[in-house]
Parts: C-alpha cells; structure tokens; sequence
C-alpha cells in the first residue's frame, strides 16, 4: 500500500521552462563568450552550489573569474535576471500541481519533496504556496547531499515514517533519481507533462519505457493502488 508519495520540482511540480527562461547560452551571449567556455567553467563548481557550499552569487563570481568577466555588477546583474526568470517559474505553478498535493492528502496519503536545488532556487521553494503541502522537504542546498544520492531518500522517508515500499517516486527523471529510487524499493512514476515545453539541451531526461509514466498530474493518483 502507497503510505507517502514524494515528488521532485523542477520539471515536476513547476517548470523552468514556464516564462522568461535565462539558461548558460543567454549568458554566455550577455558575456561576449562561447556557450562551451561559459558551460565549463558554470559546471566545475555545480555540486558546490547544489550542496550548500556555494551561494549562487558565489558560484557565478567563481565562474566569471575563471573566465576572465568578473565585476561585482555582473554578478549582481546575472543574479537577478536569474531571480526573475525563477519568479516566473513560481508564480506560474500549475493549478494542477496544487490539485494533487490536495487530493493525496484528502486521500490521507503524506506527501515529501526531494529536491536538487541552488540557494536562489531554495528560497524561492520555501517561500512558494507549494511549500506548506508537504509533511516533508529535503532540499540539496540544505542536506548537503543531493540525488542521486540514496541518503536524501532514506532522509525523507525517516521523516515521512515510511518504508521504500510505501512509497511512489514521481519525477522528471533527471539526476537518475529513478532510477536510484527503484533501487532502493520505491515504486518511481516519470512525470511527462512538462515535456511539451522542454527545448535541447536542457531536456533533463529521455522518456524511459521501463518506467510508468504519468501523461498529467492526476495519472499519479492511478499508480496509489497498482
């Protein structure tokens, strides 16, 4: 029996793809650098952000100066238009979304949040009206690990007070985090709804046909008893 579903955000509850989107290619351009030069020197110090090492102002200061662009206003100035293209995301959460969340618990089914996330990414979660809906979150910036680290799993579901086996997965499918929760005995359900609005290279994820899928939100509730 299905005691707690525990989903991830990006491209899951919410979408980066949703409004304004400010990727490492509108960057690089801003820059006056090459997509590659910008991407590899954005990458080298990624975990650091995602496991809370690094604030996102931190991160784009070390990638700038690794590229010879740094200024205290650049930073600044990325920051920002980061800032404003995740306001987007969050203020275009789909009613959807808040549906499901509701609906398991008016089924008495917990729900958990795992996410990999940045410092700026983090605040903006917390502050969302997704936030309160569930008994459980487990943000990278503020665990210290990040998926597909099985630990921020076995974390949430201490928490939660459920065995693998109690538990769907649903996500994107982007950090192997279906993987990984296969592994360990969740039942993993990949989220697809997103997909129509995904663009190369940013697609987290191929449609992976060993997984259940859920075409929108309310297919998760079909997976509660199967």
């Amino acid at each position: 029996m299905i005691k707690a579903v525990i989903f991830d955000m990006f491209e899951t509850l919410v979408s980066l793809f949703n409004g304004r989107t400010y990727f490492s290619e509108n960057i690089a351009e801003e820059l006056g650098v090459t997509t590659d030069e910008f991407r590899a020197a954005w990458h080298a110090n990624e975990t650091d952000r995602t496991i809370g090492l690094k604030t996102m102002e931190e991160g784009i200061t070390v990638t700038l100066q690794a590229i010879g662009k740094y200024s205290p206003e650049t930073v600044q100035q990325i920051a920002g238009k980061r800032l404003a293209a995740l306001g987007d995301t969050f203020s275009m959460i789909p009613s959807e979304s808040i549906r499901l969340l509701n609906s398991l618990h008016e089924r008495g089914v917990k729900t958990g949040l795992v996410s990999n996330c940045f410092s700026d990414e983090a605040e903006l979660i917390k502050a969302s009206p997704l936030y309160p809906l569930f008994d459980a979150v487990k943000l990278s910036y503020e665990q210290g690990i990040k998926k597909p680290d099985p630990q921020i799993y076995y974390r949430i579901m201490a928490e939660l007070d459920v065995e693998p086996e109690e538990c769907l997965y649903v996500g994107d499918g982007g950090s192997n985090e279906l993987a990984v929760a296969k592994e360990i005995g969740m039942k993993p359900v990949q989220a697809l709804w997103f997909r129509p609005l995904m663009f190369e290279p940013h697609i987290p994820s191929p449609v992976y046909d060993e997984y259940p899928h859920a075409e929108v939100q309310a297919d998760v509730l079909n997976y509660l008893e199967s």
